[in-house]
């Protein structure tokens, strides 16, 4: 099985982004499963139906969140309801909406699951005792298991990635919107990259409007960070070949498309 995995897009520019490369990776890359990080696509900070909706025409199988899953109070009122649509698992018992989804690909079933990383983010349960608890039920159904990690740390992310290797196919960062050089397959066979980029603009920091971050540094003053929606953008994105029988990683590969790398055969 092959996954085609997009990292953070931001704002509409990013969703832009997906429309407009997304079929032309598929042609080239023929992946079953494509799963999109959508966490900051609603004005930098969230996801709403109607954006959750635009990635699926778009060509995406699943859409993964991260902290900023609830920042927009409309997810409230779908997110229960939205098949393929996951946020981190180890929220607390309680929170709307489900921490991982396992996709049908002819006769063969792929889980996906998100979760957050606690290092210099909200403080919420243990994303490593959460994976056992979800992998002990997972692993009944199908060794196919490939794991958003959304963290701000590499150290963190490498360490969830050693503890799950072998039992799962993959573990993909998140949330820093920089790919990484480091992706590998772990001696049990388990695919790893400390993040897989952003979708967005590639003129500003992070996909938002420079002045207002560079502001903040200098003054420690609060600042409201919006999104840049127009101009030369950028995608982040990854592929992963998984044996089908035994669950394990065969292949990884980055995927950058920007000014400085445009789209080529990938």
């Amino acid at each position: 099985m092959r996954i085609l995995f997009i990292g953070d897009v931001v704002g509409q520019l990013g969703l832009k982004l997906v429309q407009r490369y997304l079929p032309e990776l598929k042609r080239q890359l023929k992946p079953q499963v494509t799963i999109v990080n959508g966490e900051n696509i609603a004005d930098g900070k969230g996801i709403t139906e109607k954006l959750y909706k635009a990635l699926l025409q778009a060509g995406t199988d699943v859409v993964t969140l991260g902290n900023h899953a609830f920042r927009k109070r409309d997810i409230l009122d779908f997110i229960d309801d939205a098949a393929k649509l996951v946020r981190p698992a180890n929220f607390p018992a309680g929170v709307p909406g489900t921490g991982y989804t396992i996709v049908n690909v002819n006769q063969t079933k792929l889980a996906v699951i998100n979760l957050q990383g606690r290092i210099f983010l909200d403080a919420i349960d243990d994303p490593f005792t959460v994976a056992d608890q979800l992998l002990t039920e997972i692993l009944k159904v199908t060794p196919l298991v490939f794991v958003d990690f959304h963290g701000e740390v590499t150290s963190e992310k490498l360490a969830l990635a050693y503890y799950l290797d072998g039992r799962v196919s993959a573990v993909i960062g998140t949330h820093t919107h920089v790919q990484t050089n480091d992706a590998r397959i772990l001696p049990e066979g388990t695919a790893f990259l400390s993040d897989v980029g952003m979708t967005g603009s590639y003129e500003g920091i992070l996909g938002v409007k420079k002045e207002p971050v560079i502001h903040n540094f200098l003054t420690r003053l609060p600042a409201r960070f919006e999104p840049i929606e127009e101009g030369t953008g950028q995608l982040g994105a990854c592929y992963i070949d998984i044996d089908e029988k035994t669950g394990q990683a065969k292949k990884i590969k980055t995927i950058r498309i920007d000014r400085d790398f445009p789209l080529f055969e990938v």
